[in-house]
């Protein structure tokens, strides 16, 4: 029985079959997959137990570095073949470990909280946008000709919600449409290096999901800057968090990693640049604090606000 593996481990998986791995890179990637595996084993056994979601964010962000580094650098960095260091923004071996991973330290930090009735936290979700009625004066469609338009999230913490449209307040079945999407509350796009495009479109989507859940929150995430800083107070993105609180390295250095002769002779500069800008567990909590924040959130009762007289 094929062993079920998240976003990354799927991606991993798919290089491996890709026919333009080369061969020497083969054993690599069967090597990234069994600590794949380790890695996620790891998380798992992370236990609440006496250390308290700081503790719990502390351990996974730590388990989280120590298998980016060695992805990064032993596996990509350090290959022999330019193909995995050139074609890894295509293959998505690298940008989808925080996608994979945030689902997984946020269910292990809420668990138990209230509010978390029929809410799914994942990966890779289609979440509710928009909707559309093809239909006019002259033509009848079954439910007005129902469409609902859904955006793929890298992470969510959604809720299943079932719908049916028909010009028949009887809604029998023979007249009635049954459809059924997801409504996102909390939402976050992951990036590795976030540039002003990238920016824009994020706030685009920002939008566009605040207008069709009004509760909805919506996060940007990125390992690296690739911009010159813009306020997100202006747009609908609640905020944008750097997970490594660095900036992107200059094209001029990048420039020397395109071939094994030049990764060779910079590594001691790359490993250097990776272990100085780990993954934040201030920005961690910051995340999972705001999501606590939100699950803890209840409507004012009048008579504490007539005391502090604001709500």
């Amino acid at each position: 029985m094929s062993k079920t593996r998240g976003i990354h481990g799927e991606k991993l998986v798919a290089v491996l079959r890709n026919d333009r791995l080369p061969e020497s890179d083969k054993v690599r990637i069967n090597e990234a997959i069994e600590k794949y595996d380790l890695w996620i084993d790891q998380l798992d056994q992370v236990s609440l137990e006496g250390i308290g979601i700081e503790g719990i964010i502390s351990e996974m962000v730590d388990l989280l570095n120590d298998y980016k580094l060695y992805l990064d650098l032993n596996i990509i960095f350090d290959s022999e073949n330019d193909f995995l260091y050139r074609q890894k923004g295509q293959l998505k071996i690298d940008n989808t470990v925080v996608e994979e991973f945030l689902p997984i330290i946020v269910k292990k930090c809420i668990s138990g909280k209230r509010g978390l009735d029929n809410v799914d936290i994942s990966s890779q979700v289609k979440t509710y946008s928009s909707i559309h009625f093809n239909s006019s004066i002259n033509k009848i469609n079954i439910g007005g000709g129902i469409s609902i338009r859904s955006k793929d999230q890298d992470f969510s913490m959604s809720r299943k919600l079932y719908l049916r449209s028909s010009y028949d307040p009887q809604f029998t079945e023979q007249s009635s449409v049954d459809i059924s999407t997801n409504l996102g509350y909390v939402l976050a796009e992951t990036k590795t290096n976030l540039d002003k495009t990238m920016f824009q479109e994020a706030s685009a989507t920002a939008r566009d999901v605040k207008m069709a859940v009004s509760g909805c929150k919506y996060f940007l995430m990125c390992d690296y800057l690739d911009m010159t800083p813009i306020s997100s107070s202006a747009t609908y993105i609640d905020e944008i968090l750097i997970l490594r609180k660095s900036k992107r390295l200059n094209s001029n250095v990048r420039s020397n990693f395109s071939t094994y002769k030049g990764r060779s002779e910079n590594r001691a500069q790359y490993e250097k640049y990776l272990k100085e800008y780990p993954y934040s567990k201030e920005i961690f909590e910051r995340f999972i604090n705001y999501i606590i924040a939100q699950l803890d959130d209840e409507d004012p009762i009048e008579k504490s606000v007539l005391e502090t007289g604001y709500f």
